[in-house]
């Protein structure tokens, strides 16, 4: 059986929108969670190779990596945040 294709719409920021070099984009991908979709970017955009996940939303929710798509999700991946 074929795994499903998703359009998925993503949104970056910060250092990720730098190294992706687009603020938005439209994906097409066989990802089931949004961890495989940020490493499918990874090798989209390797200036994101260098970037550790961080946080992300699914539609406007914050969500956890292993949260499965669907279909027309919103995916908005943060960048670590450094401190002090």
């Amino acid at each position: 059986m074929a795994i499903p294709v998703k359009v998925i719409e993503i949104k970056w920021f910060a250092a990720y929108r730098e190294a992706a070099g687009v603020a938005t984009e439209t994906a097409r991908t066989d990802a089931a969670t949004a961890a495989e979709l940020f490493v499918e970017m990874q090798r989209k955009h390797p200036a994101l190779a260098s970037f550790s996940a961080a946080l992300l939303a699914i539609n406007d929710e914050m969500a956890d990596w292993n949260r499965t798509l669907q279909d027309g999700d919103e995916v908005l991946f943060f960048p670590p945040v450094a401190g002090g």
